[in-house]
């Protein structure tokens, strides 16, 4: 009895036979349309009782492919994974051409969602079976040296790329009828399910081609806090229950089984009008013609307090263990039914179900199906065992068996699991032991010395037994790996105030008792701090109580960060540090921020959205080299660079390089760094991600702009957004301005400016390249027959270069250019020519003066059938404006009032990263990341002969 309540206790499944070991509960089936084997992929040939069909979770299998099937049932899955790592789910979508993990159906016809963080699909009445084996992103220990680490490869089957080849038989390893074939989520190695098990030991995850740029878990820890992984890695689907501690969901279903509330019963409801409900009738309709019983099973008073539950269909003459047998596979309960009994829940007294007509028997009430619980058989076992599990400690086994009773405290099972784990020497004190359940994602309370394991297993079963098959004891040290700092990102706050104020904002939100133990650094200019706590326990309050205050009608924004131990870095790995603005490119950003996601480490994905570049910044402040890929256009790149230039001087990495992903409207810089025009969603991200790898590293020179007003009003600078600049305010109320790409006066800032309201009235208009460019044009053509504004400009305007005045043609706009890339790709520099100038670069020191006669100019640059007129050429340029002229700093325009103008070359270093030219272009096929090991892609060399890279720079 004692080993049956064990089984019950730990929620584990009995290891049975090694043939066994999958889990399956096969049964011989007649197929009456194309199927296909999920071991080995091919067809199953034959009339009748082709082959086998797993009665849980479908799978199907060939007579042949029955012994070696390595494939886990979903219904032991869970109890096979030794550090449970919840999902992180997608809003619902109608996915094409992909398999459900669960149920194993297609997802085409039904509602599903997708992590964000691995390739798991599911339907959403699946998502109550869903295995909480995500990919473990921040596994740091202290006191683990990176020589003893060896990463595992973390196998996931299914939906795998077309084309995918097997890593040890070479063979074709995908198919799109079935769910078959593993890939690693890591590396990305695919092979067929017979082939993965197979595979050389050791089979050490060097996570592929991607491994130069790869944030290793090993080297990133986060606080251990109920704080779901949704919250730390700023995933936009944020649903309350999602934020708030410890919510536990009771809803099951699976495969063909159907999710049921209370109101929908035998009697359809008058809005249940749909297809799927219609057909579902039909089906009772039939089963009751056949003899048979539609019954409503609930695991336990959790369930019958939701009013929700499963349906079994047995026949009206089926016996005790028939049924009980019908209601343990509903929930996926693997243990044996000799230890669980039903009750009929409309009997006053919960009457158990006794043979020789248990459903015949059943209370009947009218106009509803009969209902039952399902319980464990809890008053008949006063002791039991329950298995504890070591979670990151370093022992070799994978759980120990304790042995408790009534009587046993957590304190007892903690002394006999470091007995069981070999453990004497340390002291009971310094370890604690957590209660996880696994029901829809991972939840983990910490249980205190005096509360008893069995009567927590007992409770749980009257409750839910589902949540008892998926209980487990952690045993864990009570010192958090992640340390005693945890940091807080505080955003939306008031910029420029002093550091007292800010203290006091935050105290009066967060009250004298969740107050921080320090202040990190504050970055007064854009209202963001980061905040330190030494007690995990305050720190979660604190994040939950700031996320629901608001400050000037402004809600805070509130990030929980990860830490990087940059001692775990191996050489030679520069990790990528990805920003996405997901408002570029349409829906674009979003698409590539998910897809990042998944190829790299979550951990060094940023969502711009959520607090700009600085949380990223602030993370990776520690390490001594890394790259960083910016997804946006121009003015992202410009917002990245300026957060650099104020957190750089407290970083190890003063300067990383920056890779581009153009997904605005110009991207002049990517162009000119051949990033390209514009990203349209066809290329594949991993192949984006190999570009990075090979790129070269490039000096980019970057300007000072300084406006000097002829007098002292605040009102003379009025940008637009000035989000893409670096502006500041000196004490003679000058304007600085930091310029990477070209600084404009007249009429290029003119319709600079009108494009800009025009996108302020109505932003949701703005989403899409060609819209934009179709904009431009319009307000060209207004121009043309409009007054206009900038006309005769040259007698507005007085211009010095390296000290000499410079007599300027009949002009009505000019354009002061770094690079050699404007107006979405055009050159108004021209080629080169014979002339006194010289041939211009973005690392020269130099900038180019151009001029234009008009907008049909501005428009035949643009073209290709002109250049602009050359006026000068300097590393340091005086201008003088002698009326209200539209001017434009890297495309942020205004009206400026009469000024001096200055333009000098900055002290602030950009480094960029320049992909290599006349690189083949790779198919859009390929599928796996996988390389051997140390085996890097090396970069093409340049011939060029125009792009000096950094001494240090070191290329892979």
């Amino acid at each position: 009895m004692a080993s049956v309540a064990a089984a019950a206790a730990t929620g584990q499944q009995e290891q049975p036979p090694a043939h066994h070991g999958h889990g399956h509960s096969f049964g011989k089936k007649t197929f009456h349309k194309p199927t296909y084997c999920h071991h080995c992929s091919d067809m199953l040939w034959g009339l009748i009782q082709q082959g086998f069909i797993c009665e849980v979770c479908n799978f199907v299998v060939h007579d042949r492919c029955l012994k070696t099937v390595v494939s886990p049932c979903s219904s032991i899955a869970a109890s096979l994974i030794k550090n449970p790592v919840a999902h992180c789910w997608s809003e619902p979508f109608h996915h094409k051409r992909k398999f459900c993990n669960v149920c194993r159906k297609r997802l085409d016809d039904s509602e599903s969602i997708h992590c964000e963080i691995c390739e798991y699909f599911v339907h959403t009445d699946c998502q109550d079976f869903a295995v909480a084996d995500c990919k473990e992103n921040a596994t740091y220990l202290p006191g683990k040296s990176l020589s003893y680490v060896h990463h595992q490869h973390h196998w996931r089957e299914g939906n795998l790329p077309s084309n995918s080849k097997c890593a040890l038989c070479k063979k074709t390893c995908w198919t799109s009828e079935c769910l078959s074939g593993y890939r690693c989520e890591w590396c990305g190695m695919t092979c067929h399910a017979a082939c993965h098990v197979n595979l050389p030991t050791p089979a050490e995850c060097t996570f592929g081609i991607l491994e130069p740029i790869y944030l290793p878990p090993h080297a990133v820890s986060i606080p251990r806090t109920e704080v779901p992984m949704e919250a730390i890695i700023g995933v936009q689907v944020r649903r309350k229950e999602t934020l708030s501690p410890r919510s536990i969901s009771e809803e099951f279903s699976s495969g063909d089984a159907s999710r049921y509330r209370e109101q929908e019963e035998y009697t359809p409801a008058v809005n249940q009008s749909s297809h799927g409900q219609s057909r579902t009738d039909k089906q009772n309709k039939e089963k009751e013609d056949r003899d048979e019983e539609v019954i409503k099973v609930y695991d336990g008073n959790s369930s019958m307090r939701r009013r929700i539950f499963r349906t079994v269909v047995v026949s009206r003459q089926a016996t005790l263990k028939q049924a009980l047998t019908q209601a343990l596979r509903a929930f996926h309960i693997t243990k044996d039914p000799n230890f669980f009994h039903l009750t009929d829940m409309y009997s006053p007294d919960e009457a158990r179900l006794q043979d020789p007509t248990p459903i015949l028997n059943l209370t009947r009430k009218e106009g509803k199906r009969p209902a039952v619980y399902l319980r464990f058989k809890d008053g008949e076992n006063d002791r039991g065992e329950v298995r504890v599990y070591p979670g990151k400690l370093q022992v070799s086994q994978a759980f120990c068996t304790v042995p408790v009773d009534s009587t046993t405290t957590v304190a007892d099972l903690i002394r006999e699991a470091l007995k069981e784990f070999d453990l004497n020497e340390y002291q009971c004190e310094d370890y604690r032991c957590s209660e996880v359940l696994l029901d829809r994602g991972v939840t983990e309370r910490v249980l205190s010395w005096n509360e008893r394991p069995w009567e927590i297993m007992k409770q749980l079963g009257k409750d839910s037994i589902r949540q008892m098959e998926l209980m487990r004891f952690y045993l864990q040290l009570k010192q958090d790996p992640h340390g005693p700092n945890l940091a807080l990102f505080v955003g939306n706050l008031p910029p420029n105030l002093s550091e007292r104020q800010y203290e006091n904002i935050l105290t009066d939100f967060l009250g004298k008792e969740n107050k921080f133990s320090s202040i990190g650094p504050i970055y007064y200019e854009y209202g963001s701090m980061v905040i330190i706590y030494e007690d995990s326990d305050k720190a979660v309050r604190a994040l939950y109580a700031l996320r629901e205050s608001k400050h000037e009608g402004k809600d805070l924004l509130v990030m929980l960060l990860p830490n990087i131990e940059p001692s775990m870095v191996p050489a030679g790995v520069q990790p990528l540090l990805v920003f996405v603005n997901v408002k570029s490119g349409g829906c674009q950003g979003s698409e590539l921020v998910s897809s990042f996601r998944k190829l790299l480490n979550p951990y060094q994905v940023f969502d711009l959205d959520n607090g700009g570049p600085l949380p990223g910044l602030y993370v990776f402040r520690n390490i001594q080299n890394y790259k960083i890929l910016v997804c946006g256009g121009d003015g992202t790149i410009g917002w990245v660079l300026q957060c650099l230039d104020n957190v750089g001087q407290d970083s190890q990495c003063s300067s990383p390089a920056c890779a581009i992903v153009p997904l605005g409207t110009g991207n002049d810089l990517a162009r000119v760094l051949r990033w390209g025009p514009g990203y349209t969603g066809g290329e594949d991200p991993l192949n984006l991600l190999r570009d990075v790898i090979d790129a070269e590293e490039i000096r980019l020179d970057r300007w000072t702009v300084v406006f000097h007003p002829e007098d002292k009003q605040d009102d003379g600078v009025k940008p637009v957004n000035s989000t893409a600049v670096a502006v500041s305010t000196s004490e003679d109320n000058s304007q600085i301005f930091v310029m990477n790409n070209y600084f404009g006066i007249g009429i290029d800032a003119d319709l600079c400016l009108d494009f800009h309201n025009a996108r302020e009235e109505n932003p949701n208009k703005f989403n899409s390249r060609l819209h934009n460019k179709g904009v431009y044009v319009k307000m060209g053509l207004r121009k043309m027959v409009g007054p206009k504004m900038c006309k005769d400009l040259h007698k507005e305007v007085r211009l010095e270069v390296d000290g000499k005045l410079v007599e300027l043609p009949q002009v009505e706009g000019i354009i002061i250019l770094n690079i050699l890339s404007w107006g979405s790709g055009a050159n108004p520099w021209g080629p080169e020519k014979e002339d006194q100038f010289s041939k211009p670069n973005h690392w020269d020191g130099m900038l180019e003066v151009v001029g234009v006669t008009g907008v049909v100019h501005l428009g035949q640059i643009q073209s290709g059938m002109r250049s602009a007129m050359r006026i000068a050429q300097g590393g340091h340029i005086k201008i003088h404006l002698h009326s209200d002229i539209p001017v434009q700093v890297d495309g942020e325009p205004w009206v400026q009032s009469p000024c001096d103008v200055v333009v000098l070359k900055s002290a602030l270093k950009a480094t960029m990263l320049k992909k290599m030219k006349g690189k083949m272009k790779r198919r859009n096929t390929e599928p796996t990341m996988l390389v051997s090991p140390g085996a890097h892609l090396a970069p093409l060399p340049s011939n060029d002969g125009e792009s000096p890279t950094d001494p240090n720079n070191t290329t892979f």
